[in-house]
C-alpha cells in the first residue's frame, strides 16, 4: 500500500508564476563597525587604524653615517703585519747583517723575533723537498731541540750571571740557518757524493757557527769567556743541520 502525504501548496506573492512580477532588491548595509573609544589617546581601543599615530619607539637607521664611520676606521687602522708583530723591514736589515759574517751588527738582535726564523725554516724545509727529502718535521724538531741546547749550556757556562732567555735563543738560532739555506739551494745545483758538496758543506757550516757565536757573545752577558765552548756547541748544531743536506 502507498501512502499519500499531504503536501501544503505554495504560495508566490506574484500570483502564482516566481518568474514574473517586480523583483524587488536587497539594499546593501553598511559594515559593520564599532564603537570609537571615549579615550582617544589609546589608539588601538578605537579600531581605527588610519587614525592611529605613528609609533615613535623605533627610530629609522642611519646607513649612510654607519658606512661612513666604517670606512673611516678601517683607515685609521695599522697593516695586518704590523698588527701581528711582523717587521719586514727588520727582518731584511737582521739577514742583511748576517751575510758578512766578518761585521755582524748584533744590535740589529737586540729585539728578538721569531717571523724571521720562520721564513727561514719553510725555506731551508723547501729547497730539501725540492731535492726530494721531506724534513719539514725534522726541521722544526731539531731546532727546537737545538735551542734548548744551547740555551742550557750557555747559562751553565755563564752561571748566575747568564741572561740568555729562550725565545732569544731560538730567535738567533733561526736567523743563522741562513747559510744553511743558501747550501742546500746550492746543493740542488751540485752532484751529491762528491768533493765540492763536502768542501762547500764545511765553509757554509763555519759561517754559521761564526755569526751564530758572535751574536751570542755580544747579546749576553759573560760569553766572551766561554767563546770557545760556545762556538764547538754551535758548530755542532749546523753541522747537524748540513747532514740533512749532503745525505
Amino acid at each position: 500500500m502507498s501512502k499519500e502525504f499531504n503536501v501544503p501548496p505554495v504560495v508566490f506573492p506574484s500570483g502564482g508564476n516566481p518568474n514574473t512580477g517586480p523583483q524587488q532588491r536587497r539594499l546593501p548595509t553598511a559594515p559593520f563597525q564599532p564603537a570609537r573609544s571615549a579615550n582617544a589617546g589609546i589608539p588601538f581601543m578605537s579600531f581605527d587604524i588610519g587614525s592611529s599615530p605613528a609609533s615613535t619607539s623605533f627610530s629609522t637607521p642611519q646607513f649612510g653615517s654607519t658606512i661612513s664611520g666604517g670606512s673611516t676606521n678601517f683607515d685609521d687602522e695599522p697593516p695586518l703585519l704590523e698588527e701581528l708583530g711582523i717587521n719586514t723591514k727588520q727582518i731584511w736589515n737582521k739577514t742583511v747583517s748576517i751575510l758578512n759574517p766578518f761585521r755582524v751588527k748584533a744590535d740589529l738582535h737586540e729585539d728578538a723575533d721569531l717571523s724571521g726564523p720562520i721564513l727561514f725554516i719553510m725555506a731551508f724545509g723547501l729547497f730539501q723537498l725540492l731535492a726530494g727529502k721531506l724534513h719539514f718535521g725534522i726541521i722544526f724538531g731539531w731546532t727546537t731541540v737545538a735551542s734548548l741546547f744551547l740555551y742550557v749550556v750557555f747559562n751553565m757556562l755563564a752561571g748566575r750571571n747568564g741572561n740568555l732567555d729562550l725565545y732569544r735563543c731560538l730567535s738567533l738560532i733561526g736567523y743563522c740557518m741562513l747559510p744553511i739555506v743558501i747550501l742546500s739551494a746550492l746543493s740542488l745545483f751540485v752532484p751529491q757524493g762528491g768533493v765540492l758538496i763536502f768542501v762547500m758543506t764545511g765553509v757554509f757550516v763555519m759561517w754559521a757557527t761564526r755569526v751564530c757565536t758572535g751574536l751570542l757573545v755580544e747579546l749576553a752577558s759573560c760569553g766572551d769567556e766561554h767563546r770557545g765552548l760556545i762556538a764547538y756547541a754551535c758548530f755542532l748544531i749546523y753541522m747537524l743541520f748540513s747532514l740533512l743536506v749532503v745525505f
